[in-house]
C-alpha cells in the first residue's frame, strides 16, 4: 500500500516550521479509527520524520543514521525534557509537525496518551517483538528497552540489606537510606507499583517508614544517591541500574572508581521481583508521516537497533536474543516484575497523594 507523504508545495523545513504554531500540514495519512496496518518500509522509501525526544545520548546519532541508510527517510529531531516537548505538542495541536515522541518511564508515556497526544497503531512487527506487558494494549506506546529500580548499599557498612522494598521501610535502617523527591516520576512509578502489589495502606506504611529513614532530606538525582554512597552520606539507596552500569563503564565524577564500594540488589526475588520501568515512544496523534513513524518504531524493535538504544544508555534490551551490553551483564541477573506497565501510570495519582500525605518531600 503505497500513501502520499507530502503535498505539492509542502514546507521545506522541519525546523523552520517552529516559528509558529501555524504550521501547514505536509501529509494526509489514512487512519481509520486510529488505526494504522503494520507496515515494513521497503529499503529507501523516502519522506521525513520529525522526531520530539527527550533522549540525548551520544549512541542515538548511530541508531538515527543507521535508520535513513536502511530506509531513506530523513529524522528531523527536537531535543527537550519530556514535558517540555508534551506541553509542546498540546500547543500545537493538530497542526503539530511532531510525527514520534520518544522519552522515559511509562508514568510520561501513560500521561501523553491520556493527553491525547498519541494514536493507537497496529503493527504485527511490534506485537511479536515487545513483551506484552511492555507496550500499551491498544498500541499507544511501547517500550524499546528496559531499566530496574532496585537497592544500593555500603559494603562496608550494611552487613544484611534490605532484600525488598517493603524492608526498607523497617526502623533497623533509621538514618542510613537516600532517595530522590516524592515528587520524581521514578519514585512515582515504584510506589505506584507497590500500591498495584501490596494496596494503599501498606504502601502508604511504606512511605512513612522510608522517610522516616532518610539519611538526608530527599535531593538530586540518581547519580546523586549513588554518589551519596562513595561519600559516606548514605548507607543505603535507591537508584536506576543504568547510572551504576554506566559508572562501570565510563569516567562518571564523584563515583567511579568507587563503584567496588557499593553493592546491589535486586528486590523481591522471591515474589513478584525487581520494579523495572522502560525507554519507549509511540505514534503522535496528528503525524503527518505516520507511515514512516510506524517504520521508525518498527526499526527500533529490530535487534541492531536494540544493541544502540538499550546499551547507549546501559539499559536492558526487551527483545529476545538481543545480548545485553558488557556493563549491564556485570550487575547480574535477577527476577523482574511482570505486572502490566499501565497500572503504573493508572496508580500515578495516588501514588503522589501518598507522598503528600506522609510529608515525603
Amino acid at each position: 500500500m503505497q500513501m502520499s507523504l507530502r503535498k505539492p508545495g509542502a514546507r521545506p523545513g522541519f525546523r523552520a516550521s517552529f516559528q509558529s504554531f501555524g504550521v501547514a500540514r505536509r501529509g494526509l495519512m489514512a487512519v481509520g479509527a486510529g488505526v494504522l496496518l503494520a507496515f515494513t518500509p521497503p529499503a529507501f522509501a523516502g519522506g521525513e520524520l520529525n522526531l520530539y525526544s527527550s533522549r540525548h545520548y551520544d549512541t542515538d546519532e548511530r541508531l538515527y543514521e543507521e535508520f535513513t541508510e536502511k530506509t531513506g527517510i530523513k529524522i528531523n529531531r527536537i531535543e527537550d525534557k519530556a514535558s517540555a516537548l508534551m506541553s509542546r505538542m498540546e500547543a500545537e495541536g493538530a497542526n503539530s509537525p511532531a510525527d514520534v515522541l520518544l522519552t522515559v518511564d511509562i508514568g510520561r508515556l501513560w500521561a501523553a496518551e491520556k493527553d491525547g497526544l498519541l494514536q493507537a497503531i497496529k503493527s504485527d512487527v511490534l506485537d511479536d517483538a515487545i513483551p506484552s506487558n511492555l507496550r500499551d494494549p491498544e498500541g499507544h506506546w511501547y517500550g524499546f528497552s528496559t531499566r530496574a529500580r532496585v537497592i544500593f548499599y555500603d559494603k562496608e557498612k550494611v552487613a544484611n540489606p534490605p532484600q525488598t522494598y517493603q524492608e526498607l521501610a523497617d526502623p533497623k535502617y533509621k538514618g542510613m537510606v537516600c532517595t530522590r523527591s516524592g515528587s520524581n516520576i521514578y519514585m512515582l512509578s515504584l510506589l505506584s507499583g507497590l500500591i498495584e502489589h501490596v494496596g494503599e495502606d501498606k504502601a502508604k506504611a511504606w512511605a512513612a517508614g522510608v522517610y522516616a529513614n532518610r539519611a538526608r532530606d530527599p535531593e538530586g538525582g540518581d547519580t546523586d544517591q549513588l554518589r551519596g554512597i562513595a561519600s559516606g552520606e548514605c548507607a543505603i539507596a535507591i537508584s536506576n541500574t543504568y547510572y551504576f552500569a554506566r559508572a562501570l563503564r565510563k569516567d562518571v565524577r564523584d563515583l567511579s572508581g568507587m563503584t567496588d564500594k557499593i553493592g546491589i540488589v535486586f528486590p523481591n526475588q522471591d515474589s513478584f521481583g525487581a520494579h523495572v520501568n522502560i525507554s519507549g515512544g509511540g505514534v503522535a496523534k496528528h503525524a503527518p508521516n505516520a507511515e514512516n513513524a510506524v517504520a521508525f518504531l518498527e526499526y527500533l524493535a529490530g535487534k541492531d537497533a536494540q544493541n544502540y538504544f538499550a546499551a547507549g544508555n546501559d539499559e536492558y534490551p526487551v527483545v529476545s536474543g538481543v545480548a545485553k551490553s558488557a556493563s549491564v551483564s556485570q550487575l547480574g541477573d535477577f527476577k523482574a516484575d511482570t505486572q502490566a506497565l499501565d497500572k503504573l501510570g493508572e496508580n500515578q495519582a495516588k501514588a503522589q497523594m501518598i507522598y503528600d500525605e506522609v510529608g515525603y518531600q
